[in-house]
């Protein structure tokens, strides 16, 4: 294993760093001869885990862990509705769509229901990345087009077709001649100007270079937080321009909700729906089933109707009666528990405590969120806004090392990214802010 460090990945594990036990050491070398060379660990000492439950995973010596920031289960781990869902339905049927069941349609009905009228229409997968490269295949069927517009850092998935447009795979992941990136609607970065007006004129830009080289637009597709981004989260609002900047190009506006949906936000339970603007496609995935794979694409009718009578669509495993089962006890579990209202009010109150842990550090620069997504970006300077990837990494290490687990965004990896699950209480919230002044301090 090489002990040059990793840039394409944010809070990379680098061999020869951080204290690593003789056993972990053991498992690292297994997965490099067995797994091979491309995955990633994370933290300078990665964690060996052996269960989680809530908002704890746990390591191999019984050492609990604040989770703030899986955002696969995002219910918490081992969730008892979601459990009780799989074990049941497992034990009675698992079968694919080519079949009449009810548990897809219960499912599909029970989705649909929390999205506006317009976007009546679902079809399932297994993960995010099959989701989006769906959406693609029926955005292209409906434009005729193929270019494509994300934001700079953006992360998609990792199908051949998505992360040809998923910057933050690195600079070995190349783009694809179709693909044009805007930069990220961070009102830090523009000088007071408007965000809504910024990132429109950007997209404007982007689709008449597109057109200029030939390309007819496509899509524009964006996580509504821009998570990978450095966690944008507002102005509220301003996404509204880009979409009708795109659609008047002939292209359709996707609202990637893998990270943002389900409630995360607190203040909506889909993300675009903070931004008051009506997507063409949403696409689903991480926390659709709390862990259990499944995934969605969510459209107008007439976005696909050409796709449909065209082409069969067929995927063995997504819409299967078990996920079907888990991602209806995930809406059912943030429903009947108040989840969402709990993201609303319990993030706020941890936003809050976080602003006033880095009141006074001059090598933060910027405090943002909503509900349970929030960003801390870290710069070397406050007058030029220069990042500072070392600290932002340095904090990240010292939390895990204090027992709570949270990792990095953007471009220049210089932001933490925070994301609790939804059960995350305030209890939850006094420890994390207690141990992020303990780390601020230390890492200064």
């Amino acid at each position: 294993m090489s002990a040059a460090p990793d840039l394409s990945m944010p809070n990379a594990f680098v061999a020869g760093r951080g204290d690593v036990s003789p056993e972990n050491l053991g498992l690292i070398e297994r997965r490099a001869r067995v797994l091979g060379p491309a995955y990633r660990l994370m933290y300078e000492s990665p964690l060996h885990l052996v269960r989680g439950e809530g908002v704890w995973l746990y390591d191999e010596t019984g050492r609990p862990y604040l989770d703030a920031y899986n955002n696969v289960t995002s219910l918490g781990h081992c969730h008892p509705r979601v459990v009780e869902a799989i074990r049941a339905q497992v034990g009675i049927l698992a079968t694919n769509t080519r079949y009449l069941h009810t548990a897809i349609l219960d499912m599909a009905e029970k989705l649909v229901a929390t999205f506006p009228p317009e976007l009546s229409q679902v079809m399932f997968a297994c993960t995010g990345s099959e989701a989006n490269d769906l959406a693609l295949r029926i955005a292209r069927a409906f434009t005729g087009g193929t270019g494509i517009i994300v934001t700079e850092n953006a992360y998609h998935g990792i199908t051949e077709s998505v992360a040809a447009f998923s910057p933050s795979l690195g600079p070995s992941v190349d783009l694809g001649p179709h693909v044009r990136t805007v930069q990220a609607p961070g009102a830090y970065h523009m000088g007071g100007r408007d965000v809504g007006e910024a990132f429109r004129e950007s997209v404007e830009a982007a689709i008449a270079d597109l057109k200029r080289h030939g390309i007819k637009p496509a899509v524009l597709i964006v996580d509504t937080l821009f998570t990978s981004d450095g966690v944008l989260p507002g102005p509220a609002g301003f996404l509204q321009g880009a979409a009708d900047a795109i659609r008047a190009a002939g292209g359709l506006f996707i609202a990637d909700e893998v990270q943002p949906g389900f409630g995360r936000t607190g203040e909506a339970m889909w993300g675009f729906e903070r931004h008051d603007v009506l997507p063409d496609m949403v696409t689903l995935g991480k926390p659709m089933g709390n862990g259990q794979p499944i995934s969605a694409v969510v459209m107008r009718p007439e976005v696909v109707e050409h796709f449909g009578r065209n082409a069969r669509y067929f995927n063995t495993f997504g819409g299967n009666a078990v996920s079907c089962a888990a991602a209806s006890a995930v809406l059912e579990a943030i429903a009947a528990e108040g989840l969402q209202r709990n993201a609303l009010e319990t993030g706020r109150y941890l936003l809050e405590g976080v602003r006033a842990a880095c009141e006074g550090d001059e090598g933060v620069g910027d405090v943002r969120g909503v509900g349970f997504f929030l960003g801390v970006e870290f710069v070397a300077n406050r007058e030029t806004r220069a990042p500072d990837r070392e600290r932002a990494g340095r904090v990240v290490n010292a939390m895990r090392e204090r027992g709570v687990l949270i990792s990095v965004s953007s471009k220049h990896h210089n932001s933490l990214k925070i994301r609790p699950p939804l059960v995350f209480t305030r209890e939850n919230a006094d420890l994390f802010v207690s141990t992020l002044k303990e780390c601020l301090s230390a890492s200064a």
